[in-house]
């Protein structure tokens, strides 16, 4: 025994032979990146290694690194197809509503461009992957073609007696958030794209309350992210030389990811823990008011900020912490936290959102969200019994990296996605009316 983790990841369900023709409507896709580029990039890449015939209509703007990606492969690859509005309507992208304009018109004319592929392409199923929103449409549910829908976030909402704690501008954003939510249930257009789908995923259990009733029969809990097989290489425990326990977040810093949280915590724990730190990596519009936070709390000096770095050097980090803190209060995902259980770092959470999907009792703390002063005493505790309990620190390393693992690789995803594409297909004609033809 090394003292490393180095389970074997069992194999995925068997999917069924027949090879199926795929197309992605993927807005957001991109080889390389975080977030919803990286997700439509690797769902394609995943279901053509899977043996799939997949095409995959994108925005032209990513071309460039998608045909830098896909040159000198040997195998088969996705074929992409791009679509763009004119250039003058590219400043439309500015701004949270221009986003929403230019991406429901460029919906439309991918939807044209659809029409124009089937004509001349018999598709077994048409998916919608990004953007990941059930209040967003896909007009690709109108092509006649078996269509799923997600997987898709956003109905999650942060705890009532934790919006106190936002800035005035997160309240107010918070509060419009809640209005559109809530007028999924009369939208036309939504209830057109849910009646059409065959199936709906839906990141979280919040999202699939937040569609309309009559609907959710269709839905099913299923995250969109995953992370890549890593064979035979074994995992490390970060060793506490120093006596320092370190804890990293890594996220934007918006008022919604709950840093403000996380340094409250900080500051309680280093009552007890005066050699806590906190490594914080990522940017964001809230930074300068959670820099605030922090010298206001007295932790400003436990407190490491990094702007930005490379994947490679934030998966080092990863490596490098003892325990992963993210107090998200409506994060429809959490990749950040499924690269910490990744990397055998137990995370610290509120029970909310992507990361209570993601993570369980074995591998996290999963704090209910309450009054501020009890969720902020209930992650400092959590932190202090990973700080003082060695056996139990291990415990939940194993636990993480093999949960992680065994639920969340992406062939175990890609199974996944196999079997309800499968399920959503129409039931072949029975060999009696088949001969009556």
């Amino acid at each position: 025994m090394d003292g490393g983790v180095n389970h074997v990841q069992p194999a995925p369900d068997a999917p069924a032979k027949r090879r199926l023709r795929i197309l992605l409507s993927a807005y957001a896709c991109e080889p390389d990146k975080g977030s919803e580029p990286g997700i439509g990039w690797r769902w394609a890449l995943g279901l053509a290694r899977a043996g799939h015939e997949v095409w995959v209509i994108t925005r032209t703007n990513n071309a460039g690194a998608i045909e830098h990606a896909l040159a000198g492969r040997r195998d088969a690859g996705p074929q992409f197809v791009y679509y763009d509005l004119p250039r003058w309507a590219s400043g439309w992208k500015r701004g949270a509503r221009g986003v929403r304009t230019y991406y429901i018109l460029w919906q439309w004319g991918a939807y044209r461009l659809a029409r124009r592929l089937c004509r001349n392409t018999r598709f077994d199923v048409v998916h919608h992957i990004t953007f990941g929103v059930f209040r967003h449409p896909s007009f690709m549910a109108f092509l006649g073609v078996p269509f799923v829908f997600g997987p898709v976030g956003g109905g999650e909402a942060a705890p009532r007696e934790l919006r106190a704690t936002f800035p005035l501008h997160g309240r107010v954003i918070d509060g419009a958030r809640d209005v559109a939510n809530w007028m999924v249930r009369i939208d036309p257009l939504m209830a057109a794209v849910y009646r059409r789908s065959s199936a709906i995923l839906c990141k979280t259990g919040e999202t699939r309350d937040a569609i309309p009733a009559r609907y959710r029969g269709k839905c099913r809990v299923q995250l969109e992210v995953g992370i890549d097989d890593p064979g035979e290489r074994s995992i490390q425990p970060h060793t506490r030389e120093d006596g320092r326990f370190r804890i990293l977040y890594v996220g934007r810093l918006v008022y919604l990811n709950g840093v403000h949280l996380a340094l409250a915590a900080l500051a309680r724990l280093r009552r007890t823990h005066p050699q806590a730190t906190l490594t914080v990596i990522g940017s964001g519009p809230d930074e300068a008011w959670l820099r605030r936070a922090a010298r206001r709390l007295g932790a400003d000096e436990a407190v490491t900020w990094i702007p930005w770095l490379e994947r490679a050097a934030v998966m080092r980090a990863y490596a490098g912490h003892d325990a992963f803190l993210f107090p998200s209060l409506h994060d429809s995902s959490g990749n950040a936290v499924l690269e910490a259980l990744a990397s055998g770092l137990p995370v610290v959470c509120i029970a909310t959102g992507g990361p209570a999907v993601l993570a369980d009792a074995s591998c996290a703390f999963l704090v209910p969200p309450g009054k501020p002063g009890e969720t902020v005493e209930a992650l400092a505790a959590a932190l202090a019994r990973l700080a003082d309990d060695n056996v139990l620190a291990r415990s939940m390393f194993e636990a993480a990296v093999l949960r992680a693992r065994q639920q969340f690789s992406w062939d175990r995803q890609v199974a996944r996605m196999e079997q309800l594409y499968r399920s959503a297909l129409p039931a072949p004609p029975a060999r009696g009316a088949e001969a009556t033809r």
